[in-house]
């Protein structure tokens, strides 16, 4: 079989299988895009939760704690917040999905002459680009708290909240793709956004955690992803390496403390496998 090449992707018939579901893939997520930069407000009011964390909820715990080994708690914080902005943000883009179906637009998509597989892509990819902008606009108070950016800090963040934009998006799809109102979304959404966000280690150490803590943090997608941004945010630090274990740095399973690449492969699977979940249940659809 030959390799699939650029070339036959653009040389094939405007009228193919192949080009019908790469056009429509292009136009879900120009779609998500449009709808972003079109509604400022709703870019404003994404940030508000974020930095009252980062400059209340940081703050204050800073004076109460101090630095911890040496790591100002606001530094230590930033990586958890920038997740927390990518997390709602990826979450609450396949409510979206909902409010389509509501109002005919998602049948319209769906009895088009495309795979639904390119539908659940074309939001997966609108609505982790649209996350991985949000996390990226916080970027700009980084130098507030005292993290130094730099060209490859900044693109090795932002790469890594593409993945866990993804990731997280997809969860979102599989959850909003049996969802038949926007109030019943929002409803087990919430049940379940801030204990992610809290029991991912964004907003504490992952060390001497009590057993059913560590356990819970383990299942939660939201580690894998804020642990390799705060590894990429504090080693810009230059700090001891015996720094690096007192803060927790790293996600031990059974023992084993896996590394950067390994934590966003579980992020990557994970998202393999929420797409996937979500391209079936969409197969389903009436």
């Amino acid at each position: 079989m030959s390799t699939l090449s650029v070339s036959n992707v653009v040389n094939t018939p405007i009228n193919s299988p192949l080009r019908r579901n790469i056009n429509a893939i292009f136009m879900v997520w120009y779609r998500d895009i449009l709808r972003f930069t079109r509604d400022w407000m709703r870019v404003i009011t994404s940030l508000v939760q974020p930095l009252m964390f980062l400059f209340i909820f940081g703050a204050g715990l800073s004076r109460s704690f101090g630095a911890s080994q040496g790591v100002n708690f606001q530094t230590f914080l930033f990586p958890g917040v920038l997740s927390m902005a990518v997390l709602f943000t990826a979450i609450f883009s396949a409510i979206s999905i909902v409010w389509d179906r509501e109002f005919g637009f998602l049948r319209e998509v769906l009895v088009a002459p495309i795979s639904r597989t390119s539908v659940v892509l074309g939001k997966a990819f609108g609505g982790s680009t649209v996350a991985m902008v949000q996390g990226t606009i916080m970027l700009i108070f980084a130098p507030l708290i005292g993290v130094k950016l730099t060209v490859p800090l900044v693109i090795t963040l932002m790469l890594e909240m593409l993945l866990l934009a993804f990731t997280l998006t997809t969860l979102g799809i599989v959850v909003a793709s049996r969802m038949k109102s926007m109030e019943s979304f929002q409803v087990i959404m919430q049940f379940f956004l801030m204990p992610m966000f809290f029991l991912s280690g964004a907003l504490f150490p992952l060390k001497n955690l009590p057993g059913w803590l560590a356990f819970l943090n383990k299942l939660d997608p939201v580690t894998y992803g804020v642990d390799p941004l705060r590894q990429a945010i504090l080693k810009t630090l230059s700090l001891p390496e015996y720094v690096f274990s007192a803060l927790g740095l790293g996600v031990t399973i059974f023992g084993y403390t896996l590394t950067v690449g390994e934590e966003l492969l579980i992020l990557a699977v994970l998202g393999l496998i929420f797409v996937t979940s979500a391209a079936v249940m969409f197969s389903r659809q009436d």
